[in-house]
């Protein structure tokens, strides 16, 4: 039986409306492919949108937010469109007035408007964003660190995660039928990371990619010959660039983005906090 979406809603960023979900649905063994964020959420007409996607995909509303008339409007909508919501700020906003006999502020994300690491992660993450699979080679100059490597070896999550540390980063993929970037040759080599992977397992990799998308798993994209040509050219183009190479066969993101932090954090700048 699929299990209903949770639909996480916040006038801010929604990272504590979501880790709350997270922590609840880890008692129900749930994992967090059941979680979509609504962020910045602060208009009639966002609201409506957002509940009828929820009500026709029968899933449930948890929200965070501290705007008095947005929460009400939110709430009552879903209430309207027989949506299940959870308002996990509207009643502690309401008991911690009462008991201190003061208004809030009402104003979102505030917990993190004086904090500049946050500003520099958002700022990493939107980088990561407008630079990911190569799309704006001139990134690769304003970049803290540039991921190569053929297709499937998670070079976007990979960018992702790091950018929560607040790094920016830019990934390139690495494709017979595409250019090198120039700019790769006009940075510090220290700065460039390649990703590589054994033939067995990236092959493996493909063939159910493919078969995931409808498609053969005997594809040319899977193909020996396709494979060995793409890791041949990665090889080659890592020994030319004399950059740092890390093997991510069978890790998960999380190690080896954590390889990757302590491999920089030998020649990054000390002051860099990571």
């Amino acid at each position: 039986m699929t299990q209903p979406a949770v639909y996480v809603v916040s006038d801010s960023t929604g990272e504590t409306a979501e880790l709350v979900t997270r922590a609840a649905l880890s008692q129900f063994g749930q994992t967090p492919k059941f979680i979509h964020r609504f962020h910045h959420v602060d208009s009639s007409h966002m609201i409506e949108e957002i509940v009828d996607l929820v009500a026709v995909n029968n899933g449930i509303i948890v929200h965070t937010i501290v705007l008095e008339s947005v929460r009400e409007e939110l709430n009552q909508t879903a209430q309207a469109f027989g949506v299940p919501i959870i308002d996990l700020f509207g009643p502690l906003l309401n008991q911690l007035e009462e008991t201190y006999k003061i208004k809030p502020l009402s104003e979102p994300g505030r917990v993190r408007s004086m904090d500049e690491a946050y500003f520099n992660k958002v700022a990493a993450i939107e980088f990561a964003v407008e630079n990911d699979d190569g799309r704006n080679p001139r990134g690769i100059l304003q970049a803290d660190y540039v991921l190569i490597g053929i297709s499937r070896t998670s070079k976007t999550p990979l960018s992702q995660y790091l950018a929560l540390k607040g790094l920016k980063i830019v990934n390139i993929p690495i494709v017979p039928e595409a250019q090198i970037p120039d700019e790769l040759f006009e940075i510090d080599p220290k700065k460039i990371i390649g990703l590589k992977i054994s033939k067995q397992k990236l092959t493996k990799i493909r063939q159910e990619r493919l078969i995931s998308i409808g498609l053969p798993g005997a594809g040319t994209y899977a193909s020996n010959q396709r494979v060995d040509e793409e890791l041949a050219i990665f090889n080659k183009l890592a020994s030319k660039l004399n950059c740092f190479v890390l093997d991510v066969t069978n890790k998960a993101i999380e190690e080896t983005a954590n390889e990757i932090l302590i491999h920089i954090g030998e020649i990054v700048d000390e002051n860099l906090e990571l």
